[in-house]
């Protein structure tokens, strides 16, 4: 049943932080049938299960939790993402509330995290935590992710640092923390950018800030939005020809990300594809299917009507130009924001 605000100041008593813990389901609420399994298992526990697995945050904050969705992250969807968004901003809109903590699975708690840090209208502490392994598990790290996680939100430190990613004792900005393994405890990372922290026995240290505009200083209001544009990711490779950017314009995609080669480099076939989606007014951003480094700005945009990603990845991108597309479809507008943002 969803917390009502009004009724969080008893959580206060204790005079730690207020830190309510949103559900959204994952590998860290999930079982598997033998301690030795790390990879095939499922959904077995609620939010209230996985808070009762780690009493010691008692210690740390007043804790509370809710259950929003509980579905693996590769089922999440603009639904959600919206459902999320306005709890958690109506949530942080009491005073008697400090900050929030999701915990989501690994595969897609990056696209989470980058869309609540660019709709979020607040200062207070926003922090997403997951788990590789399920709870089950014989080395199961969500235990102690969750612990840390809680103590990032608790942290006066953390206010206006936007939304944040904890796990594996990292502390990782949500514009920047990507996913870079299928399977290990280590798997993410921030690239050349993201990572801005740590939590070592329970200490909470910042040794960066995040740079770009999030939360309180971006554009984005989705208070009165029921939907998002849909928005595609092709792939770039050898041979590839233009029939998916047919397939996708004529589907109705409002927007497309191409994960293309090297810099967001356009074959023929992607350029025409980048000119089919200007006739039919699909705006068209330039992402990369490599690992790290940025897209950038190339003399041709204009004649394609094409947008450089920057530094965003492919999914990353599609949440972004999802957004703004909400606001704009122009073109010079649209790389303002992904420049900004």
């Amino acid at each position: 049943m969803p917390i009502s605000p009004e009724s969080l100041p008893a959580l206060e008593a204790n005079n730690l932080p207020a830190i309510v813990i949103l559900g959204t389901g994952g590998t860290i609420a999930a079982a598997a049938a033998s301690v030795a399994n790390t990879t095939d298992y499922a959904l077995a526990h609620g939010v209230e299960a996985v808070i009762q697995a780690v009493p010691q945050v008692h210690s740390i904050a007043s804790v509370s939790g809710e259950q929003v969705v509980n579905v693996s992250s590769q089922e999440i969807n603009n639904s959600v993402l919206l459902t999320l968004a306005k709890r958690v901003n109506a949530l942080l809109q009491s005073d008697s509330v400090d900050g929030v903590v999701i915990t989501h699975g690994t595969d897609t708690i990056e696209e989470t995290a980058y869309f609540l840090n660019l709709v979020i209208k607040s200062t207070k502490p926003v922090v997403l935590v997951g788990a590789m392994r399920p709870s089950t598990a014989l080395s199961a790290d969500g235990p102690l992710n969750l612990l840390d996680a809680v103590a990032v939100a608790a942290s006066s430190t953390s206010h206006g640092m936007g939304v944040l990613m904890v796990l594996n004792g990292r502390v990782g900005s949500a514009r920047h923390m990507v996913k870079t393994h299928t399977m290990g405890t280590d798997a993410f990372t921030g690239q050349e950018y993201g990572v801005i922290g740590s939590v070592i026995d329970g200490k909470v240290d910042f040794h960066a800030a995040p740079l770009r505009a999030h939360t309180v200083h971006c554009d984005f209001d989705v208070s009165l939005l029921d939907a998002l544009p849909d928005v595609d990711i092709l792939y770039g490779f050898q041979g590839a020809g233009s029939a998916l950017f047919e397939a996708a314009i004529s589907a109705g995609a409002k927007g497309i990300i191409f994960a293309a080669t090297g810099n967001g480099t356009l074959s023929e076939a992607a350029k025409k594809g980048a000119l089919l989606a200007q006739a039919r007014g699909v705006a068209f951003v330039r992402s990369t299917r490599v690992a790290s480094g940025t897209v950038s700005i190339k003399g041709n945009d204009i004649e394609f009507n094409t947008v450089a990603s920057n530094s965003l990845n492919p999914q990353k991108a599609r949440i972004l130009l999802s957004l703004a597309l909400t606001l704009t479809n122009d073109r010079t507008r649209l790389q303002d924001y992904f420049d900004r943002y």
